[in-house]
């Protein structure tokens, strides 16, 4: 039933409150640049890749500083779009004309921009691309691949000009204006080809990276993280399932996770396009007061003042111990908690159909489950794909369909590393073909959280099945509750939640501090 388990990744929603019309147009005749440009204004208005993006949050939208953003206002952007004044990327809008979203700037029916003429930095520089390398080490400049037009250059004309522009950028002038905006810079992209190496940028912002006390979230952590959440005396009935180190390892390889230890305290970062946040609250024996207090001072050293600095899953508990005159909290999607021997059970009428259903596949196939071993890697991930497939062939809007991509990251890293990171699973077979899955842990010794489950979509009633198979061998392994995570906002998954009969749904807050 906890199709894509937990997914920590925050959504921007820009309010589209004006008309791209409004703008105030800007002379067509050429001017100067600050940056040579070598794609013809014909080509980018014929093209349907630029200043289009597939999700609200993209990590791609463009990022303008401070003057940049004074200059878009003053040419009729809305200040609403830029979440920071200091620098920031710009909130999208909704594509009035199709799917996905559009920088506000843009006009989607002439192709155009409306602040051409005083378009950021970050603009200017596409289809060139500043980013790091893939060890965050090293500055360098690409061309996008996904430029049409770059496409079909010659391999010379391209290189001279990324010669040309790099020259350019480690000017005085533009590398102090990259280093005040290290954000200008882009994670590694492999769809974009490495021209060369920015050894005077890189040799300005390698120090300013990160925190030197900051550490890579790696499997090995996994024991010390589990007596570090012993010791910070969260565990109990409501405790949510953020609280345990699978829920936050097997989406590593889409999220930078970095934690340090400060007097006994842990401190779990992970970094978003805008900056570092908390995945979780600090974690140690320490008052917890005084420690979000630490933590909210070390994002504002590494965020400066954008909103992105935040502190996720803050409990019910935790929050009565927070100064409110300090803090604002948002109430988020909570996680579903059920009593393990209802749905082990499935009797009585408010269960007819789940019930129904488990019996159906029952008489239509033979069904064996199994302890996942590693040699059930490959049919797992083969499942996983099929199953992914086939909800994108269904009623699935575009933001679900990215939870899958993203999804099938962290499906794999729990196949892999499942035992170093403390969780087990059962693989479920159809007539001895694999055809379901489930992985979870112990997040209480009286509470089970399932952190995946996939199963074959072909046999009706497999679902109810397998959920119900796995909420009977958690029982006789002592469980009275099962925490199915939250629902991601989805209102399918929400349903089906829901028909299960929650027995509560556990609040958590996010927390923001406020300006002192």
């Amino acid at each position: 039933m906890s199709e894509n388990g937990g997914f920590l990744a925050t959504f921007l929603h820009a309010s589209y409150d004006w008309d791209p019309m409004d703008l105030m147009t800007v002379d067509s005749e050429p001017m100067m640049r600050a940056l040579p440009q070598l794609v013809p204004d014909s080509a980018c208005v014929r093209c349907d890749v630029c200043c289009r993006f597939p999700e609200a949050d993209s990590f791609l939208r463009p990022y303008f500083t401070d003057h940049e953003i004074a200059d878009a206002v003053t040419h009729g952007v809305a200040e609403s779009f830029f979440p920071d004044k200091s620098g920031s990327q710009v909130n999208l809008v909704e594509s009035p004309i199709g799917e996905g979203y559009v920088c506000p700037a843009f006009d989607s029916t002439s192709g155009r921009c409306g602040i051409y003429n005083v378009r950021p930095l970050d603009c200017q520089l596409y289809p060139l691309a500043l980013m790091w390398d893939a060890s965050g080490k090293e500055v360098l400049l690409g061309w996008d691949t996904k430029c049409p037009f770059m496409r079909e250059e010659p391999p010379g004309t391209i290189r001279t000009y990324a010669n040309h522009v790099a020259n350019t950028l480690e000017s005085d002038a533009l590398v102090e204006k990259i280093v005040a905006h290290p954000r200008l810079i882009g994670r590694f992209q492999d769809d974009v080809i490495v021209v060369k190496p920015l050894p005077h940028l890189t040799a300005r912002l390698a120090p300013r990276r990160a925190d030197p006390r900051l550490r890579p979230l790696a499997v090995s952590d996994a024991p010390y993280f589990r007596q570090l959440i012993e010791q910070s005396h969260t565990l109990s009935s409501d405790t949510p399932a953020a609280f345990a180190f699978p829920y936050h390892y097997m989406w590593t390889s889409l999220l930078a996770y970095r934690w340090m230890e400060i007097h006994d305290t842990a401190f779990l970062f992970a970094a978003s396009p805008d900056g570092w946040f908390m995945p979780l609250p600090p974690l140690g024996p320490g008052r917890l007061e005084r420690t979000v207090d630490q933590a909210f001072d070390l994002m504002l050293e590494w965020n400066g003042v954008s909103p992105v600095s935040r502190i996720e899953h803050v409990m019910n508990s935790q929050k009565g111990l927070l100064p409110a005159d300090e803090y604002q909290f948002q109430r988020n999607e909570g996680d579903y908690l059920y009593s393990v021997a209802a749905l082990a059970a499935l009797a009585g009428d408010h269960y007819k159909s789940q019930r129904a259903l488990c019996n159906r596949v029952e008489r239509e196939h033979r069904i064996t489950s199994e302890p996942y071993r590693p040699e059930h890697h490959n049919d797992c991930m083969a499942l996983y794909r099929r199953w992914a497939n086939r909800k994108r062939q269904g009623n699935i809007d575009a933001m679900g369909k990215l939870l899958l991509e993203d999804a099938e990251l962290a499906h794999a890293c729990v196949l892999q590393e499942h035992e170093q990171m403390g969780v087990s699973g059962t693989v479920s077979r159809v007539d001895n073909d694999v055809a379901a899955y489930t992985f979870g842990y112990w997040l209480t010794p009286h509470t089970w959280c399932i952190l995946l489950e996939v199963a074959d979509r072909a046999a009706p009633g497999l679902a109810q099945w397998v959920f119900r198979d796995t909420c009977r061998i958690a029982m006789s392994h002592g469980a009275i509750s099962i925490n199915a995570m939250e629902d991601a906002g989805l209102p399918g998954l929400r349903a089906t939640k829901l028909a299960y009969r929650p027995t509560s749904i556990l609040d958590t807050w996010t927390i923001t501090r406020v300006a002192k």
